[in-house]
């Protein structure tokens, strides 16, 4: 049973403005290094996510700040995040998207799924917009598998080369769920030190820059990994960032596209040792074209049976 690959053209659409880093063209590429590489995977289209599961994240307020007011041209939600007029569907969708991955895992359509969106998610906190975020994609998965689907414990592996200060932010004090990153530091936005804790759901590994590869997955081998296993989650998320690339312009851990294939072997065993195989991928960071389109093709190939 082959992964399932989550999208939408609205993903497409949404419009920081012109230079900057979290561009159209970062789904397009990956969009077309799947298509090309994997041609007879099935494609889904990602749904709009309704405001309820949203509200299960995020306080009101953030989600009419992204859905109730339109921009007309750009509006900056922060110095790095901007809304254009196709940001709220786009934000939609890729929320959207986690929450149809999830049940489409939990209904045994397939046993994985990568979810293809933009914009990004983990740094949306439970009631701010930042860092290219503007909904916590994965949060809103993560709640979505707890509430509409009664499981009890559910992990998110964050290896995108920045914090995910968002995802954190939200599962502090959730023991359901569990949160596990490594990240450069230091590097934006500043957050997942080691003894950052929540109620011991949080588990942090800060690599400082020109860690490499072997750090990379030391990190995850001798230490997040274990953690997951103890913890035996129903479900495994991940939030996937290639930004930890040699040559990725906004972080300098030089990981490799080979790293980003091991780290996803390695969670695809742990989901087939306690989750009955059950993982769920979203699209976060990486600003490279050439290493977006190397990452994203070793990523899914490790999701194929």
């Amino acid at each position: 049973m082959n992964p399932l690959l989550f999208t939408h053209p609205a993903c497409l659409a949404h419009d920081p403005g012109n230079g900057h880093a979290e561009c159209p063209q970062r789904l397009a590429v990956v969009l077309d290094a799947l298509r090309a590489e994997f041609p007879t995977l099935p494609w889904r289209s990602a749904p709009e996510a309704f405001r309820s599961q949203l509200a299960r994240v995020h306080h009101d307020t953030l989600i009419a700040s992204v859905l109730d007011r339109p921009a007309h041209g750009h509006r900056r939600l922060d110095p790095d995040t901007v809304m254009s007029e196709a940001s709220g569907e786009a934000a939609l969708r890729a929320a959207g998207a986690g929450i149809a991955a999830v049940d489409a895992v939990m209904a045994g359509d397939a046993k994985r799924a990568f979810c293809a969106v933009r914009p990004p998610g983990h740094h949306a906190t439970h009631d701010t917009a930042m860092g290219f975020c503007l909904f916590n994609s994965v949060a809103v998965a993560a709640v979505h598998a707890l509430e509409a689907h009664g499981l009890q414990r559910v992990a998110i592996a964050d290896f995108d080369v920045h914090h995910g200060n968002g995802t954190q932010d939200i599962f502090a004090n959730d023991p359901r769920v569990q949160y596990l990153s490594s990240h450069q530091s230091p590097l934006y936005p500043g957050t997942g030190a080691a003894d950052e804790r929540g109620a011991g759901n949080i588990h942090n590994i800060p690599l400082p820059p020109r860690a490499g590869s072997d750090a990379f997955r030391a990190a995850w081998a001798d230490h997040l990994l274990p953690e997951m296993d103890a913890f035996r989650p129903q479900l495994v998320l991940v939030s996937a960032g290639f930004d930890a690339h040699r040559l990725d312009p906004l972080a300098q851990i030089e990981a490799e596209a080979d790293d980003f294939g091991w780290i996803t072997a390695q969670l695809r065993a742990l989901a087939e040792r306690h989750a009955c195989g059950r993982l769920v991928s979203l699209l976060e960071g990486g600003y490279s074209m050439e290493a977006l389109r190397a990452c994203s093709i070793a990523h899914v190939r490790e999701l194929l049976d």
